[in-house]
């Protein structure tokens, strides 16, 4: 039997590596409810999606063959938007050497921005909202090794999936069944998001706002040294 000295650094980094993982998990819970709340009320008050490119995508496609030149912009603007957000948010996470609250911050800006125009350009809004999905993707990456979507959830359940799958076939590892915890996320968080644009129109933007900026002062107390795993190089 090993003497107890000799145990306690290494339990002492299983209990680390178990606990960044919860934490990451939970930071990945709060992200996804976020970004579902906002897409439902992007889908219900503008008519569009803010997180669900793949939808977008489908619809930019349909536009295209029916020849409806405002929509292929439209689509076309929310694409990019979302895209330039990722670029965005990848860019300002590691200029500020990996920290989560930079771009939350920025996310918060411009949601309540796009919640508080007093008379709603709603293509401006579109893009501030397309804009603050793509870059929440920056804050978490990755937990503990395992890939994580925060505003798509097409790849988690995929995942989960084949995880179920090879399990069924006898393999032992669980990690696949964390994925899903953003699916979960963002259907809890897309009811709370029609529930609110069901009360409050586009003013719901400002819920999303109000969230993210508790997501801000939570990610304050998570060590660096664990957001810089949760965002890779």
């Amino acid at each position: 039997m090993l003497p107890a000295a000799a145990a306690t650094p290494s339990s002492r980094r299983r209990r680390v590596h178990r606990l960044r993982g919860r934490v990451g998990l939970g930071l990945v819970a709060g992200l996804s409810v976020l970004a579902g709340m906002t897409d439902a009320i992007g889908l219900l008050a503008l008519g569009d999606f803010v997180s669900f490119m793949s939808g977008n995508t489908t619809r930019l496609a349909v536009a295209i063959n029916d020849v409806d030149g405002p929509m292929i912009l439209r689509l076309a603007g929310a694409l990019l938007g979302f895209v330039a957000g990722n670029t965005l948010g990848v860019v300002l996470a590691h200029k500020c050497r990996r920290r989560a609250w930079p771009v939350l911050l920025v996310v918060a800006v411009l949601l309540g921005f796009a919640g508080m125009l007093p008379a709603p350009d709603t293509s401006i809004l579109l893009l501030a909202a397309t804009l603050a999905m793509g870059m929440i993707n920056a804050v978490v990456e990755q937990v503990n090794g395992l890939p994580i979507g925060l505003t798509y959830v097409t790849g988690a359940l995929s995942r989960f999936g084949r995880g179920l799958g090879h399990w069924m076939l006898g393999a032992r590892r669980h990690g696949w069944r964390v994925q899903l915890v953003p699916w979960l996320g963002m259907l809890l968080g897309a009811a709370c998001g029609a529930w609110l644009q069901k009360h409050l129109g586009l003013q719901a933007m400002v819920g999303s706002c109000v969230l993210t900026c508790l997501l801000t002062l939570v990610s304050l107390f998570i060590p660096r040294a664990w957001q810089r795993r949760y965002m890779p190089r």
